[in-house]
C-alpha cells in the first residue's frame, strides 16, 4: 500500500513532478492535477492476459488534452484481423458517449487518485462491464483490468500498456 502524502507536502510534490518531466495540466475543476494519462500507450501482449481469450493482436491508446478535457482514441486489431477505432472523452464524473464499437456506447469514469480511475462501460443504458485503470508512479506503465459477468459468460482481461516515448 502506498502512503499518501499530507496536504502540506502537496505543493512540493507538485513542483517536483514538474522537475522530473511529468505532464501537468490544469484540471477541469480549475485546480492543478497531474494528468499522467496523456500520451500514447502501446499494449504489451506478453504481460497481458485475456480470459477466455483470445486477446487482440495489437492495441494503441492515445490521450490528448483539448479545451473540452481529454480525448481518448483506441486503435485495436483483433485476433481475427478486424479493427476498431474507438473514441470517447476521458473526462470524469459524467457519462460520455463512445463511438467506434458495437459492444458499448457510453463510459462513466471516476477518478480514484492521480494514477487510478474506475469506469463503467454501458450499452443502451445497461452495464456492459467495469474497468480499473492504474498508471505506475513513474508514468511508464498503465494497467487496465476489465471484468464482465453475465449469466452466459465471464470475461476477465488484464491489459498492460507501455508509454510510447514522445
Amino acid at each position: 500500500m502506498i502512503a499518501r502524502p499530507s496536504r502540506r507536502f502537496l505543493p512540493a510534490l507538485f513542483v517536483l513532478s514538474l522537475m522530473v518531466g511529468r505532464q501537468v495540466l490544469i484540471g477541469q475543476s480549475g485546480g492543478p492535477g497531474e494528468k499522467v494519462l496523456l500520451g500514447t500507450w502501446r499494449l504489451d501482449l506478453e504481460k497481458s492476459s485475456y480470459f477466455p481469450g483470445p486477446g487482440p493482436r495489437s492495441e494503441t491508446r492515445t490521450y490528448t488534452a483539448d479545451k473540452d478535457g481529454v480525448q481518448g482514441v483506441i486503435n485495436r486489431v483483433y485476433a481475427d484481423g478486424h479493427t476498431e477505432v474507438i473514441e470517447y472523452r476521458a473526462n470524469y464524473d459524467h457519462e460520455q458517449a463512445v463511438t467506434g464499437t458495437p459492444a458499448y456506447d457510453a463510459i462513466t469514469l471516476k477518478k480514484v487518485d492521480d494514477y487510478t480511475s474506475e469506469s463503467v462501460l454501458s450499452h443502451a443504458g445497461m452495464v456492459y462491464g467495469t474497468a480499473r485503470r492504474v498508471i505506475s508512479p513513474d508514468g511508464s506503465t498503465m494497467t487496465i483490468a476489465f471484468e464482465r459477468k453475465t449469466r452466459e459468460d465471464t470475461i476477465r482481461n488484464v491489459a498492460v500498456y507501455r508509454r510510447v516515448p514522445n
